[in-house]
Order: structure tokens, then sequence, then C-alpha cells
């Protein structure tokens, strides 16, 4: 594993509601990550085909108008746009972890893809528990959702938006040696001023503390908020004033909470780009590491279930046992 890691967090409005055109982007950002020397990209949550961002303005009813159109515009773990995407990250030699809506059958999970620099799908993720208005959208994750992937530049996790506020989900990840995490989030748009929990102070915050919490380098891309998701979301100025542009605070930490990379204006899309220097990963750890020396498991320790929890188990239905053939035959059998 190289001692030193260029990374790149997105930080970018999607595509709304257009997976081939959201694919096409991200071909270009994969592309522009890789001509600045990046060996790992991260994109926001949902990004393809974007966060929906109509269950924060109205009514249920109002949203209806929505799902079909974000359905038709979702993308399966194993169809033609991930495997463009892979292909993509092959060409550039290029580690890629996004976020994306995944369709499975009739059902809708807020997914995070692992893509290698060779063009391999490492893995995909779901969010264990989507917040509040989101579980009118999407489905729940499970423990073998909990991955951490063995990389050349090291070991990679993800998790998405507030899963960074779940003790115990963070702690379940820290315990797999976490090296590179990707922290995604939809954009610090909604309720500015008025949610202070929504807000970009808490939920920077909270990607600094798992940097700091898990003495890992955290990636934060975060989408934004431009006219093209005012124009299709906001059909009333009380809207536009619920749902602000802007929101974009892609950040990257280090082990010990250092921000690195420059950061970019919040209405402004481009990369933050940094390189990662791993000494940094030990120093951290010898002062605190909650999941080794600096824990207490006889006092404090947490069960997991990796296992995949699937609603439909298939079990097979022993054939009929066959009368043995010196068996006499009963008459009624006979006929």
């Amino acid at each position: 594993m190289a001692q030193t890691v260029r990374v790149a967090a997105v930080q970018a409005e999607p595509r709304w509601l257009d997976l081939d055109a959201g694919v096409e982007q991200m071909i270009g950002i994969i592309e522009d990550a890789a001509a600045r020397g990046a060996q790992l990209v991260g994109f926001p949550e949902t990004f393809l085909p974007g966060y929906p961002w109509w269950i924060w303005l109205d009514a249920p009813a109002a949203g209806m108008a929505f799902v079909p159109r974000y359905a038709e515009n979702s993308m399966t773990r194993d169809g033609e746009h991930i495997h463009r995407l892979a292909a993509a990250a092959g060409r550039n030699r290029i580690h890629v972890v996004f976020g994306f809506s995944e369709i499975s059958r009739g059902s809708l999970y807020m997914a995070q893809g692992f893509l290698s620099d060779t063009g391999e799908i490492l893995g995909v993720r779901r969010k264990l528990k989507p917040t509040h208005v989101e579980r009118s959208v999407f489905g729940e994750g499970d423990g073998s959702d909990l991955q951490v992937h063995p990389t050349p530049i090291g070991r990679v996790g993800a998790l998405n938006c507030w899963e960074h506020i779940q003790p115990l989900t963070k702690y379940a990840m820290y315990s797999q040696d976490e090296q590179i995490h990707v922290g995604a989030w939809p954009s610090f748009s909604v309720y500015r001023g008025g949610a202070q929990a929504l807000g970009p102070e808490v939920n920077v915050a909270a990607s600094m503390i798992y940097a700091v919490e898990g003495q890992t380098f955290v990636v934060a891309p975060c989408a934004t908020v431009g006219q093209a998701a005012h124009d299709l979301f906001c059909d009333t100025e009380v809207k536009k004033q619920l749902l602000l542009q802007g929101g974009g605070f892609a950040r990257i930490f280090g082990p010990e909470g250092s921000p690195l990379g420059e950061d970019l204006p919040e209405d402004v899309e481009g990369l933050v780009v940094a390189d990662l220097d791993f000494s940094l990963i030990a120093i951290a750890k010898s002062a605190a590491d909650p999941v080794g020396h600096y824990s207490r498991p006889d006092v404090l320790r947490l069960l997991v279930d990796r296992s995949p929890h699937p609603a439909t188990v298939e079990r097979a239905v022993p054939a009929p046992a066959l009368a043995d053939a010196d068996e006499p035959v009963a008459a009624a059998d006979r006929g």
C-alpha cells in the first residue's frame, strides 16, 4: 500500500432524475479527478439520480408525482449503468465510491457502490436506516452493508449522511480497520437557519468527529442545489426558501481531525483534492484507538450481525420417498 494517496471529494449538482445524463456527468468527473492525479474519488449521497428533495417540501400526496420518474431513473447494482461506471474507473485507473438510488424489484435503497481502479465492482452497500422522511421512499439495509474493502490504496469504507451520528454503526465500521472513509452527504440546503441539526455546522462536524473517533481519513463529498433543482422541486416561493441554493460543503479530514485540501464556496461545483499521509494514522492510533487499546471490552462491547437478511429465503422441499421395489403394494393402490 502506498504511504501517500491522493483523493478527491465531489461537490456538484446532480442531473436530477435523469440516470443516463447522471452517468455521463459522473464519467466526466471521474476523468477530471484522474487527470488531477487522484487515486480515489467520492461522490455524494444518491448522486444518481439526485436526492429526492420533494420529501422535505410538501405532503406525501404531492410527492407521488415524482415517484414513477424517480424509480425509472434509479439504478440496479448489476446492470448496464454500473458497468459503464466501472469501466470508466478502470480506464482512468481510479477507485470510485458513489451514491445512488438502487432499485431492487419494486423497492428503492440509498446505496453506495465501490469500484476498483481495474474496473471491478467491489461491492454495493445500503444505508441501514433512512432518516426521517427518507423512509417514505427508501427501504433499509442490513448487517452485510457494513462494508470495508481492502484495496491497494488502503482499506476503504463508506456511510451515508446521518449514519455518521449512529454511534453503534460507526463503532462497527471502526472495528474493521478502516483507513479511508467516504462519508457522503446530499447538500446542506434544506431548512437553513431553522433546523440546526440539518445544517453544515453540525454535519461537517460529524465528518470530522468520524475521522477523530476512527483514526481514519474522511473524504466527505457533498452535492449542491442550483437553479435546476429549484425549477424541478420548487413550484412556490415558500419551497425556494425551504430549499436554498448552494449547500455544497465537500470536505476532507485527516485521522486526527485536520482539514485537508482547499474548500470550495458552497455554490461552486468542483473537486476538493488532498494528499493523504498514512503515517498520520499510526500517530492518531497511538493516542486513541477505541476498538483497541482505548477500549474497555470488560465493560462495553458491541454485538454485530453482519449476515444478510433477505425477505425471501428459498428452501428445497425433500422429494417424497419411493416405495421399496420388494414391498407389497396394497390392493387399493393396485387399482
